[in-house]
């Protein structure tokens, strides 16, 4: 088989960017004025800007006042949308969403300047999303969206997606230093300066944390930026290349029992060699021209990435001598490219958008592999593989204003995946194929007295890790079959957005999504398991108060469910869904010379088993904000983390693991990762 070549893949898009620089050149002899919006406040979410209810644009604003433990809890501004953490800080987060956990990633997607960051096949787990390379403060914006209503996103965004942008310049410069409890140190610097017509942006940043782990964590991470853009908001380029290196040790999920019995406190390890060293290096550019005519876009990305995750997660249950720690490697190659065009028309006098698009991605593992190891020493090989999966989206979308008080958004798109396996388990070698079609329709009504109305329907889908396509037997030799390719979903959703009250927005979502087969790579265990056919339904309540120029509240509310569609015998609860998530936010501003802000999240208990017959408890934890500006440059910032110090749990699961002593058979039991006690950090920041 002769997969798309990645010359092309790259040559591509660089045509179309110097074909649209030499049409950018041309088109500035013309006179065009479009009016200019300006982002004022926390949100963009005004009426007239949104597709759905459940939609919406955070500014840089928000982001900077708010406090975040991690960095991957910048999904967490999203509403609704829980960031929690099972293992060390280097690893990718866990997330919730819309009655779903997420795992790290898979059926929410991510992008960063149109890169995605959702890894498919991967050594972990499928559509793991680390988001540990970026610097929050170079973030411009949050873009997100719910549901598979949307043509130009296609994997992984049956709940929803994040699309995240950088600034291509800073006012000023910054410098912050940043020490906290358990040893956390932060230390950032980030620029920009005018160069040939361009601008010059750098950031770096080092962290060093040791966590309240009786086993230190002793987290050594380095990110850093450089992005050279030109041209204005409307005709411009910019060309990023990003780097990023993370070393760890982690404190794994513990079992309930051995808290229970005194063997292990909170913070406690069983072993203490489990732990991870992670890289990510990448290149991109971008070229867009808005003009009265339509709008361009397109990019092109290559990056690099590494993993090496040593974990141990059932103890002594099939190693009673050495353990059961187990390295999942792998190396990474990925490039592709966006483009996509915009025309502004009017049909019958009826005005209209017609927007087309095509995406490729090409991800090489050379390889992925999976290994028995004792203290991260590798004891033997379970499986490793060579894997080139390519895939092509095009999408197609109308939107016509049928009038003043309804529009249509009609969409279309096709994809198309290529999975190519050479596996050290020669009958899983193999080649697969697979397409989907994801039709997309949204109807808008109003305003009527500032509230619009939503009803949304769409089809989306997942890709299943590409070993499960091709697989027939397991690494312990038991046949088994291979998977489907891609995973459909379907979705539908009514909603209401409101300003009626004055400077409160209001969101409401009803919502139902359906999946035919909720796939999952087990990569514990080297082995592909599909689960049944699944139905998630719910509702989602998001307000913003801005009480005056100085005080903003926030308030979120969602409930959903999640059940199996049909029931084999274990019950019909899907383990880990999320039914119930509060969140509250408060935060002010240049009240003589303070700030602050208090933000509370609250998710509610999950079945862990088919059952029901064991569940979760739920979880509450506050963060808490203050700041002091000495002069116009230099300012004092106090964030404290578990404000309450609420003894409860990042995550729970329920599992068969041993510890020694034990039984052979094991101990069906609860495992949990604690959410860390109560934290200080204080920075300071000098703008220069």
């Amino acid at each position: 088989m002769t997969l798309f070549p990645w010359q092309s893949i790259l040559l591509t898009p660089l045509f179309l960017l110097a074909n649209m620089s030499i049409t950018s050149v041309a088109s500035s002899e013309e006179s065009i004025t479009l009016d200019t919006i300006a982002v004022i406040g926390n949100y963009d979410n005004g009426i007239g800007t949104s597709d759905t209810a459940s939609e919406g644009i955070v500014t840089r604003k928000l982001i900077e006042n708010r406090p975040a433990l991690r960095t991957g809890e910048l999904l967490e501004f999203v509403p609704n949308l829980i960031v929690s953490q099972h293992s060390g800080n280097g690893k990718a987060n866990q997330y919730y969403l819309r009655g779903f956990n997420l795992d790290h990633g898979t059926d929410f997607a991510t992008f960063v300047d149109g890169v995605p960051v959702n890894m498919r096949t991967h050594a972990h787990g499928q559509g793991y999303t680390d988001l540990n390379f970026l610097i929050p403060e170079l973030v411009q914006e949050i873009k997100y969206k719910k549901g598979p209503y949307f043509a130009e996103l296609g994997d992984f965004a049956s709940a929803g997606a994040a699309q995240m942008q950088l600034v291509n310049q800073l006012p000023k410069g910054l410098a912050s230093v940043t020490f906290g409890s358990y040893d956390y140190q932060r230390y950032l610097l980030a620029n920009s300066s005018e160069i040939a017509d361009g601008n010059l942006l750098y950031g770096l940043e080092i962290n060093r944390n040791n966590g309240p782990w009786q086993n230190e964590e002793n987290l050594k991470k380095l990110s850093g930026v450089l992005r050279y853009s030109g041209g204005t908001a409307l005709d411009g380029f910019n060309i990023t290349a990003m780097a990023y290196h993370n070393q760890w040790d982690a404190a794994d999920q513990i079992p309930l029992r051995a808290l229970q019995s005194n063997a292990l406190n909170r913070f406690g390890t069983i072993d203490a060699t489990d732990g991870g060293e992670s890289s990510r290096y990448s290149i991109s550019a971008a070229r867009y021209q808005h003009d009265s005519a339509g709008v361009f876009e397109a990019n092109v990305y290559a990056l690099r990435s590494k993993l090496d995750l040593y974990s141990n997660f059932t103890y002594f249950l099939n190693n009673p001598v050495d353990g059961d720690q187990f390295n999942q490697n792998e190396h990474r190659t990925t490039l592709g490219f966006n483009v996509a065009k915009t025309w502004f028309n009017d049909m019958f006098g009826l005005p209209m958008q017609n927007k087309i698009g095509l995406q490729t991605r090409y991800d090489d593992l050379s390889p992925v592999a999976l290994f028995n190891t004792v203290a991260t020493q590798r004891t033997s090989l379970i499986r490793s593989d060579k894997v080139r999966e390519l895939s092509h989206g095009l999408f197609a979308e109308n939107s016509t204003q049928w009038h003043e008080k309804f529009r249509s958004v009609l969409g279309m798109r096709y994809d198309e995946y290529d999975f190519d396996v050479d596996s050290s388990i020669t009958a899983n070698s193999g080649h697969a194929k697979d397409h989907i079609t994801s039709p997309k329709l949204s109807l808008i009504f109003g305003p009527w007295v500032g509230t619009e109305f939503f009803i949304n329907y769409g089809q989306g889908f997942h890709s299943n890790d590409a070993r499960g396509t091709t697989q027939k037997v397991l690494p312990n030799g038991d046949p088994a079959a291979a998977v489907t390719p891609l995973a459909a979903s379907r979705g539908s959703e009514i909603g209401i957005r409101t300003e009626i009250i004055p400077n409160l927005q209001s969101s409401l979502a009803f919502w139902q999504l359906h999946l035919d087969s909720e796939l999952l790579y087990i990569g514990d265990a080297g082995e592909t398991e599909p689960t049944r056919a699944s139905k998630r339904k719910g509702i989602e309540w998001s307000n913003h108060y801005i009480a005056n120029d100085w005080l903003l509240f926030d308030f979120d509310l969602a409930l959903s469910q999640a059940r199996y569609r049909s029931n084999d015998g274990s019950g019909r609860y899907i383990p880990g869904s999320l039914g119930r998530v509060i969140a509250f936010g408060g935060s002010f501003n240049n009240l003589n010379q303070w700030s602050g802000a208090l933000q509370l999240r609250h998710f509610g208990p999950r079945p862990l088993v088919e059952n029901n017959s064991v569940r979760s408890n739920s979880t509450t934890v506050a963060y808490a904000r203050v700041g002091y500006q000495f002069t116009a440059s230099t300012k004092l910032t106090l964030d404290v983390f578990n404000l309450f110090n609420r003894k409860q749990s990042d995550i729970d699961y329920f599992y068969t693991s041993r510890l020694n002593g034990e039984a052979a058979e094991g101990v069906d039991d609860i495992h949990f990762h604690p959410v860390e006690p109560i934290t200080a950090r204080l920075t300071l920041s000098h703008q220069f």
